[in-house]
């Protein structure tokens, strides 16, 4: 079979339900596109810095209080998505972990976010509130990612489609409210925005817990086995957590407000990827983790191609039609040709290196290596830019941010094409021999393990 037409037969399986994702997450990040697109707009800058700085400071948070665990839930879990107890029994699991992550980043965020934003001649009363937002809305973000994950695995994703819909169109709805009635301003489109989030963490919450209709019960091996698939991440997880929002935290410390502004817009643009990149959880990952291995390098290549043609094409037309773009961000942002692309370009490689991160993850091909060298050559990256670059220059910030997207992309073609040569890492603790006079191995490995969710599928 020619590579076309494995690409064909790749595809076209995966049409329908595409299509049905894309009717119903159209819909959705239409209308939150529209909203920080209507914010970038209407927003007085000062008011939009506010927006930017707390919401760019909340996706490193997350990160922070979920160090890679909740992604291990559907490979661990495996085929064994029809016995609830063992679900919940995860879920609870996993939940135990992120409530002591949460003590140790609320202490964090309490003692660096005053020192972060010491510049921007914001009152006390403003950066209490800011924390008190933060602390919330980074708690219902994490219950919203491990609920969530218990929809997907069920296969009830008209209903998880649902919540982020009515939560999308719905402050999407106030927001338009309340600039008719004059009341819009940083902190009230901010908690528009964070009712969203509280409002689809309770949705999923109360709706996976009627579909697995049991308690779960947190204990020691599952966290131990959560914690062993994720630990070669953790250090890249926490590494991203902290410089994956580095531009903004530095135009923050050393820029002007307009600055600060300027990047969050342009950060706008690069949503344009989301969509896509919710197809990682929904779609790329719970494919890719049943796959039988004879047909796993073949639809690894076809998930690809075209992913490549996405990101080229992307890239090709913001270098073609960068007025287009500056458009939607409104006339004070229409300087800016020329971050256009770069905010672009880095988005591309960020996308396809999450594509490629999430296909890894689902075949256990994680590695302390390849964790180690992107934490190493990102690094050696950002300490270039910082000791030779304006650091409140916007157009030096862009450039830092596609030249450490570069680094992330490489590493993970790399750990790929480890991955198919040499397998994936083994996280299962090894079993001892069996003796005379002891449980049959048959015990040992039984069905209630939870490595046993480890083992490969026999079927499609």
């Amino acid at each position: 079979m020619g590579p076309l037409n494995h690409l064909v037969s790749f595809t076209a399986p995966k049409l329908r339900p595409l299509a049905r994702f894309l009717s119903s997450q159209g819909i959705t990040l239409a209308g939150n596109l529209l909203y920080g697109l209507l914010c970038v707009r209407w927003l007085p800058t000062s008011d939009y810095a506010q927006f930017v700085v707390l919401f760019g400071i909340q996706g490193s948070l997350v990160l922070l209080m979920d160090i890679g665990a909740s992604g291990t839930v559907i490979p661990l879990i495996g085929e064994r998505i029809d016995d609830r107890q063992f679900i919940a029994d995860y879920i609870a699991s996993l939940r135990q972990i992120a409530h002591r992550l949460y003590g140790l980043m609320a202490v964090g965020l309490i003692l660096a976010f005053p020192l972060l934003v010491r510049h921007r001649n914001w009152t006390l009363t403003t950066i209490i509130a800011m924390i008190a937002i933060l602390l919330t809305s980074t708690w219902f973000v994490r219950v919203s990612s491990s609920y969530g994950a218990v929809l997907v695995l069920m296969r009830d994703r008209p209903k998880w489609y649902l919540g982020q819909m009515i939560a999308s169109l719905g402050t999407l709805t106030i927001l338009l409210a309340f600039t008719a009635l004059h009341w819009l301003n940083g902190f009230s489109a901010i908690l528009i925005n964070v009712s969203g989030t509280i409002f689809t963490a309770l949705f999923y919450y109360f709706r996976s817990k009627t579909l697995l209709g049991t308690k779960g019960m947190p204990d020691k091996a599952k966290r131990g086995a959560i914690l062993r698939l994720a630990l070669p991440n953790m250090p890249s997880v926490i590494f991203y957590a902290l410089q994956g929002q580095i531009s903004l935290m530095l135009i923050t410390y050393f820029g002007r407000t307009t600055s600060v502004a300027s990047i969050g817009a342009l950060g706008r643009l690069g949503q344009i990827f989301v969509i896509f990149g919710q197809m990682n959880l929904l779609l790329v990952e719970p494919y890719f983790a049943k796959l039988r291995p004879e047909k796993f390098k073949s639809s690894y290549f076809s998930a690809l191609t075209i992913v490549a043609l996405i990101c080229v094409s992307a890239t090709a037309f913001a270098a073609a039609f960068p007025q287009l773009f500056l458009w939607l961000l409104g006339p004070q942002y229409r300087n800016l040709t020329r971050e256009v692309l770069y905010v672009i370009a880095a988005s591309s490689l960020g996308y396809f290196s999450g594509v490629l991160w999430v296909i890894h993850s689902s075949r256990k091909y994680v590695y302390w290596w390849n964790n180690i060298a992107t934490i190493a050559l990102t690094l050696a990256v950002q300490i270039a830019f910082i000791l030779k670059g304006d650091l409140s220059s916007v157009k030096t910030l862009l450039l830092l941010n596609l030249a450490t997207a570069s680094v992330g992309f490489t590493i993970n073609l790399l750990a790929g094409t480890y991955g198919l040569i040499y397998g994936p890492r083994r996280v299962e603790p090894r079993q001892p021999p069996p003796t005379q006079g002891t449980l049959d191995p048959q015990e040992l490995i039984g069905e209630e393990s939870p490595l046993s969710a480890l083992e490969p599928r026999t079927s499609d």
